[in-house]
């Protein structure tokens, strides 16, 4: 585990404005999906709070899918999402996918947590709270990580191409870009593990607490 704390410090490091840029572009998509929420007609917000509150009502009654499938599809989906950018890493014209791809996961969490604070006020800030947060401590920092990764390599890749006095070893870089790619496989698991078997917990707690 230090080994792998140690590997991902040297990383962040060694690319401290790639991971920058990421960052910002990650805070854009959250304030343009805040941003989303406000441009919403009253109809389109009232229609998306009735199929939430029949959610909330599942929630409630502990009738959502076991807690193990919840976690095959979170870990799963976040698996293929941060392998996809981890191809498109390596083939360089990949570049501007990974930067769409950031970015709609920063909008998505924008638009969930705006949505929730402006329907319910303090109610909506504490189920992002116990919803959202747990995994996404995780999940966040893993697709900060990748993204940033991915077009570090791709840099590489770039100058290992076409400039000559470039000369680092393609074996290291794709060995190092792949122990990346495991290491956030793992910090995954737990995020899966978190989002089937403690938010629900959570949740369940909080909407009682909210509607009871």
């Amino acid at each position: 585990m230090q080994n792998i704390q140690r590997f991902l410090l040297k990383q962040l490091k060694d690319q401290s404005t790639v991971y920058l840029f990421v960052l910002i572009l990650f805070i854009m998509g959250v304030i343009f999906g805040a941003i989303i929420v406000n441009s919403m007609s009253i109809t389109q917000k009232e229609d998306l709070y009735y199929y939430l509150n029949l959610f909330f009502g599942q929630v409630s009654d502990g009738k959502l899918a076991s807690s193990f499938e919840m976690f095959k599809q979170s870990f799963f989906h976040n698996t293929k999402y941060v392998g996809l950018m981890w191809l498109l890493g390596i083939s360089i014209i990949g570049l501007p996918i990974i930067f769409i791809m950031l970015f709609l996961k920063g909008m998505v969490v924008g638009f969930t947590v705006g949505f929730l604070v402006n329907q319910m006020k303090w109610g909506g800030f504490l189920l992002s709270f116990v919803s959202v947060l747990p995994q996404n401590l995780l999940l966040i920092p893993v697709f900060l990580i990748m993204s940033a990764s991915a077009i570090s390599f791709s840099f590489k890749l770039i100058r290992q191409l076409f400039v000559k006095k470039f000369h680092d070893q393609p074996f290291r870089m794709f060995a190092g870009y792949a122990v990346t790619f495991s290491c956030l496989i793992a910090v995954i698991l737990l995020a899966a593990m978190l989002e089937a078997y403690v938010s629900p917990i959570l949740m369940r707690g909080t909407i009682d607490f909210i509607y009871k």
